[in-house]
């Protein structure tokens, strides 16, 4: 359960302003400061994720150069690997195609280039994510029970309490954000539930998840800054969680499974704020817009939606369809370890490999009418939103039970939710969502 910490005096967590807004005031005060992308296969650029036009780019991209390179971009130059296969084949080579953030980590930025190596030094985030083997595999070790089977059966019961206490909440026939009301509460709970952390902050997480995903902050040097400043604050509130609790006995929050781990109980402040990062991006982002992206897509193919509506039990393959269609994370990123070979291009050393998610998850090959919500598709599960191989979602076990308990309990009040007003989609390469979605809920 989340937990009451006493206040800190003299010391104060800011709220504010969201990553978002800070990042479209810098666009609107420097217009010349703005990214260029010229390349047209340059899929860096947020435009096309915050307008919804990124599609058929990498179609033609699958049936052109599934492997591709990009020179000159404002991310330097990168290789797109962009179909099911490709992006199974870099997964299953870790050595070759490493995650580490000696090379550079899982997304797609580096630092600036301004930076000083002192001042690198105290800003890179080690977490196991961005950890080759064997570390990566000691701390994954570690936080792997709270996402076993018999934690998801122990745990089942609180998510529907809790999703119940949520949608009866919202109001019936008028207009309200979805992604605030429901995605961000259920979520922000349900991390807070995962650490331990105290309810009535429960929405820093949010914050704290949005100012640490968002990659295009890294393009502005004054917006690195004042991130680089939140996620200390961040880890400044993770620090007295884990002295209050590191005299107590074991319990099932993350915070003491990492104190009573010895792969993970004396990392440096870095590895500790970088793999609060991983967990809370993890838990955060990634099912948040999932639950707003499942009922923008039923809103979308109604069709879709009276079959859930008059067959409950199409639910879990609909939530595995859902999960392919939205792909909450566009992509994560590998560093050739040595000069290779993939699928016909020549990878050089050092290069910068972009595994496209999107992509792979809408190549025509593995999925008939990819760009079709299907919820009865037989072969759903074979999305890679999780990713695959070593690295593939230590939580998803947990996204899952948290989509199909919503799902079910939407069902249970027959509830149907039909996007009404603004739309607005997340500005980014990273992390694919929704950053507003107004609905009103009806009864079928």
């Amino acid at each position: 359960m989340a937990t009451m910490l006493a206040p800190e005096t003299g010391f104060s967590y800011r709220t504010s302003p969201t990553a978002y807004l800070a990042f479209e005031e810098w666009l609107r005060a420097n217009p010349d400061r703005r990214p260029v992308h010229t390349h047209p296969w340059d899929v860096s650029r947020s435009d096309i994720y915050v307008n919804d036009t990124w599609g058929p780019i990498f179609a033609q991209m699958r049936a052109q150069a599934p492997v591709n390179k990009v020179v000159g971009t404002p991310y330097g130059d990168y290789w797109n690997v962009t179909t099911h296969k490709s992006v199974l084949h870099v997964e299953s080579l870790p050595e070759l195609f490493s995650s580490s953030w000696k090379y550079g980590g899982i997304t797609i930025g580096d630092p600036p280039a301004t930076i000083s190596p002192e001042e690198l030094a105290e800003r890179q985030l080690p977490m196991f994510i961005a950890m080759d083997r064997p570390e990566h595999t000691g701390q994954r070790r570690t936080v792997a029970p709270a996402f076993t089977p018999a934690e998801m059966v122990r745990m089942e019961a609180e998510i529907r309490m809790r999703t119940r206490q949520v949608l009866d909440a919202v109001p019936r026939g008028e207009r309200f954000d979805w992604v605030d009301k429901v995605s961000i509460e259920l979520t922000t709970g349900m991390l807070a539930i995962l650490f331990g952390f105290p309810w009535q902050d429960r929405r820093l997480l949010t914050f704290w998840s949005d100012w640490a995903g968002d990659v295009e902050l890294i393009l502005a040097d004054e917006l690195a800054e004042q991130r680089f400043v939140i996620l200390q604050e961040m880890a400044h509130y993770f620090s007295r969680l884990w002295m209050e609790r590191m005299g107590a006995e074991p319990s099932p929050d993350l915070i003491s499974m990492m104190i009573h781990s010895p792969a993970m109980n004396h990392m440096s402040p870095q590895e500790f704020m970088g793999n609060l990062i991983l967990l809370i991006v993890g838990g955060n982002d990634t099912t948040r817009n999932t639950m707003s992206g499942i009922v923008h897509a039923l809103d979308r193919f109604p069709d879709q939606r009276t079959i859930l509506e008059n067959d409950p039990s199409f639910i879990p393959n609909a939530v595995q369809e859902c999960i392919r269609f939205v792909t909450p994370l566009s992509h994560m990123r590998r560093t050739a370890t040595a000069d290779t070979e993939l699928f016909g291009q020549d990878i050089r050393a050092g290069d910068k490999v972009i595994m496209w998610y999107l992509s792979a998850n809408r190549d025509e090959t593995v999925f008939d009418n990819p760009d079709k919500l299907i919820v009865t598709r037989e072969n759903a599960r074979r999305h890679l939103s999780f990713g695959h191989g070593i690295h593939r979602c230590v939580g998803a076990r947990l996204a899952e039970l948290q989509l199909r308990v919503l799902l079910e309990e939407m069902h249970e009040r027959r509830m149907r939710v039909r996007v009404d007003g603004t739309v607005e989609r997340v500005r980014a390469n990273f992390v694919h969502g929704f950053r507003r979605l107004d609905v009103v809920v009806d009864r079928f």
